[in-house]
């Protein structure tokens, strides 16, 4: 990494200042956050980068493990010591409150079980200097990870603000240079369109346009969207069940790619797009995950299920049709993954693809 030597972490004053050194740490690495999470999981490290978004923007802070991870994963690993100890040195000021170090934060969310992550991310920091430091004493570690922007109370405060400021990024996002440099999945080179409407079709189905939520027959209350495996076997991000109101303000469209095949598209104005693709092997064999390269990801068959227009679908994840997406075992629980399966009919198998409300 260049220009490391001009970075001093004991020159920071406050955790603000502390999460901008990151910030800049990050910028001079020149990678994404999730090559940061690769480079950082090829060593052993877990630095799930929606985590890593709330840190960089000073929304929570890092656990020293996190910290660590992310200054060897961005090069700087000869002083990875020096950044703990100052980090060390701000915790301890914040706590006996003798230095200029913020209180944390207690208006986000309690933990209740293992949470949501991000979607496909872009490196874009434009937001980050915003809010407050968090603290460093337990709750911090105890924050369910989520992508930035969906704390209870920022939706609450954004309310209508959030959403024309998604529907302006979303006219605007394929100006995002990082999204279309390369990553470690490849750069993407097979979708240059935006988000897609169905537009006229041969035939059934009819899809929506536009921005769309899918939400499966087996919990009607909940949306497909990203968010960490809840037994840790697979350390990124892959499609689960999670609350609908949760969603914002990522974004899902499908992008035609055949009379009947889809590419299914999330986007986050921080982290970019990302399209979802099936696992083939290893400990996330059969999981979704989404993928900087569109042109790596899945073309997925959408079929009608049950009358005309009741808006219900099933997702087949292979051209011969044997396999379908589906929750494991139907159970309508927060959080639970999606998989490609064999299909079966059951009602994890089927899906509501409707417009936002």
């Amino acid at each position: 990494m260049s220009h490391s030597e001009r970075l001093s972490p004991h020159g920071a004053r406050d955790r603000t200042e502390f999460a901008g050194l990151l910030r800049l740490l990050k910028e001079r690495s020149g990678l994404t956050y999730r090559q940061l999470e690769e480079r950082a999981a090829a060593r052993g490290d877990v630095l799930p980068r929606s985590t890593l978004a709330d840190v960089l923007a000073g929304k929570t802070a890092p656990r020293r493990e996190q910290l660590a991870a992310f200054v060897r994963a961005c090069g700087d690993g000869g002083r990875t010591e020096e950044w703990l100890r100052a980090w060390d040195d701000l915790a301890a000021r914040a706590a006996a409150g003798t230095g200029p170090a913020r209180q944390p934060r207690r208006d986000t969310e309690p933990e209740a079980g293992p949470g949501p992550g991000s979607g496909p991310d872009s490196g874009a920091d434009s937001g980050a200097g915003a809010g407050a430091g968090a603290g460093a004493d337990s709750g911090a570690g105890s924050r369910r990870p989520r992508l930035a922007g969906r704390a209870p109370l920022l939706l609450a405060a954004a309310g209508i603000t959030l959403v024309a400021a998604v529907s302006v990024w979303w006219l605007t996002a394929g100006n995002d240079p990082e999204r279309r440099a390369t990553t470690g999945h490849g750069s993407d080179t097979g979708s240059t369109a935006g988000p897609a409407s169905a537009g006229p079709q041969d035939g059934p189905p009819k899809l929506p346009s536009g921005a769309i939520r899918i939400r499966p027959l087996s919990a009607p209350d909940l949306c497909l969207t990203d968010g960490e495996v809840r037994d840790g076997r697979y350390p990124t991000l892959v499609a689960v069940q999670r609350p609908c109101d949760d969603v914002p303000p990522q974004t899902t469209v499908l992008e035609q790619v055949g009379a009947d095949t889809y590419r299914i598209q999330w986007h986050h104005p921080e982290f970019g797009k990302g399209c979802l693709k099936v696992l083939p092997d290893g400990p996330g064999a059969k999981l979704l995950e989404p993928r900087d390269a569109c042109a790596d990801a899945d073309a997925f068959r959408i079929e009608a299920s049950g009358e005309e227009d009741s808006g219900r679908y099933v997702l087949h994840a292979d051209a011969d049709g044997d396999a379908c997406v589906g929750i494991r075992n139907s159970d309508p629980s927060e959080g639970a993954e999606a998989v490609a399966e064999r299909c079966t009919e059951e009602d994890g198998q089927v899906f509501v693809i409707e417009p936002v409300p």
